[in-house]
C-alpha cells in the first residue's frame, strides 16, 4: 500500500466512491454537500493547509486521506476512506494511518496528529486506538444529520 499525491484528475473518483447523503456525511462532515462534485473537492484541496493522498493498493487507487495542518506542530488526519466496504476490516485502514503517520513523523517540529471521529464508528476508533491515538473526552462535540445527534469524538496522539 503507498500514498500518492490526489490531484484535481482524481476527483472524480472520490466522488464516485460516496454513494449518499450519510456516507458523505460520515466522511466529510458538514464540509461538503451531497451529491459529493468534483468542484467541491478542488476547491477543498486547493487550500494551502490541506495535503490529500490517494491510497493505492496493488497499483490499485482504494482509498483516501489528508493531512490537515492546524498549526506548525499539530495536524490532523482528515477524511479517511477505504472506499469499497467489502475491503473494509482487513487491515488497510490500519496500513492507511500508518502511512499518513509515517509522512507526518518527517515533518519538522511537528509533534502531535489529532483526528476527528463518529463515536458510533467503532472500527475506526478500534482502528486509530491501535496505532496509539486516544480519546480526548473534553474535546467531544455533536453534529446532526437529518434529525439524528452524532457524537465526534477527538482522538490525538504524539509522535
Amino acid at each position: 500500500m503507498e500514498l500518492v499525491p490526489f490531484s484535481e484528475n482524481d476527483a472524480a473518483q472520490l466522488c464516485a466512491w460516496i454513494p449518499d447523503a450519510k456516507a458523505n456525511f460520515q466522511w466529510g462532515g458538514p464540509a461538503f454537500s451531497f451529491p459529493l462534485t468534483p468542484d467541491q473537492i478542488c476547491t477543498h484541496i486547493a487550500r494551502e493547509e490541506v495535503a490529500p493522498y490517494l491510497v493505492k493498493h496493488h497499483q490499485e487507487a482504494v482509498g483516501y486521506i489528508e493531512l490537515f495542518r492546524v498549526s506548525d506542530n499539530e495536524y490532523r488526519l482528515c477524511r479517511v476512506l477505504i472506499a469499497s466496504p467489502t475491503q473494509r476490516g482487513k487491515g488497510l485502514g490500519h496500513q492507511l494511518v500508518a502511512l499518513a503517520l509515517e509522512k507526518v513523523r518527517v515533518i519538522p517540529n511537528v509533534y502531535k496528529v489529532s483526528l476527528a471521529v463518529f463515536a458510533h464508528n467503532t472500527a475506526a476508533i478500534s482502528c486509530y486506538s491501535s496505532l496509539g491515538f486516544v480519546v480526548l473526552p473534553d474535546h467531544t462535540k455533536t453534529r446532526f444529520f437529518n434529525g439524528e445527534s452524532w457524537t465526534l469524538l477527538r482522538m490525538e496522539r504524539w509522535l
